[in-house]
């Protein structure tokens, strides 16, 4: 394939590409100098293969170092003269053989140029709470689904979130429910919308595990959400618990969703505060596998 040499070449197509990778290894998704982002990585493949003009690249979903990330969506404008020779599995492997280790693309399709990167119909988390020391042992299930709905509906989000300026605070839930093992062990939430504030599901994840170990009561939950201009803090989950799971695009035609996690390698935490603290490190490397299979699986359906 000819190299790019900085011209913008004529396009009448893209690849919505799905794309994972590990957020501690990552500086955020957003490309930043000098140091390590998705984005740059993304860029560095591109130009690599010969792909790369200025501006051709968008991504879906903003996302803050630490966060992993089964399924993020990268829309590639591409020369007009390769997306008519190539199909998504090539790119795939053109991209896959120049992307570093901890960064994949697991699906590509191809789609109209104009089609938009967002909005989306909605986005999938999941927060394994586990990680936040003060989550019980033993969780009261009917209290943990109780604490889930209160955020299910429309919300001025202003007390769960780092509000940007120009942002408007009201978000709608679809859903938010417990996160289930695969022995039935409560051990976080998944929290889907259309689209999220900065720390949005971080903070749901705190406040929801301030229910549940009994450090407040529902109503102080509803009360951060019914009078935000009361300021109400109650933590904020780390970036490690974090995954954003799916992302429903309607040019995808269901490509990369309904699948569940898979926690059958997901160990217990410990309940002293050194046992909790060693077990973060276990606790990584389980969530690291489980996306490492998910894109593995992926892959070989492509």
């Amino acid at each position: 394939m000819q190299r790019n040499e900085g011209a913008v070449p004529l396009v009448s197509d893209c690849f919505l590409v799905a794309i994972g990778y590990h957020g501690n290894l990552f500086h955020g998704s957003q490309i930043q100098p000098n140091i390590r982002t998705v984005q740059g990585a993304l860029v560095e493949a591109l130009k690599e293969i010969g792909w790369w003009s200025e501006g051709c690249l968008r991504l879906s979903s903003r996302t803050d170092s630490g966060v992993s990330v089964r399924m993020n969506l990268a829309s590639i404008d591409l020369p007009e003269a390769v997306t008519h020779s190539v199909d998504g599995a090539v790119v795939i492997r053109a991209l896959n053989d120049r992307l570093p280790e901890d960064l994949v693309a697991w699906s590509a399709k191809k789609v109209p140029s104009t089609t938009p990167t967002r909005p989306v119909i909605s986005r999938k988390y999941y927060y394994r709470c586990e990680v936040i020391k003060s989550w019980p042992d033993d969780v009261d299930i009917n209290l943990l689904k109780k604490a889930c709905q209160t955020f299910v509906g429309t919300h001025d989000f202003t007390n769960l979130c780092r509000l940007e300026e120009d942002k408007d605070p009201k978000r709608t839930v679809i859903s938010c429910e417990p996160w289930l093992d695969i022995k039935n062990r409560p051990i976080g939430i998944s929290v889907t919308a259309k689209s999220f504030l900065w720390n949005q599901v971080r903070r749901m994840a705190s406040a929801i595990t301030g229910v549940v170990s009994g450090a407040h009561d529902l109503d102080f939950l509803v009360s951060a959400l019914e009078d935000p201009d009361n300021p109400i803090d109650m933590g904020m989950g780390s970036p490690k618990g974090l995954i954003l799971w799916e992302i429903n695009h309607s040019a995808l035609e269901g490509m990369g969703m309904g699948s569940i996690p898979d926690t059958s390698i997901f160990s217990k935490p410990p309940s002293s505060l050194r046992g909790h603290n060693t077990w973060l490190g276990l606790c990584n490397l389980e969530m690291s596998t489980m996306v490492n299979s998910e894109w593995i699986r992926e892959i070989d359906q492509s």
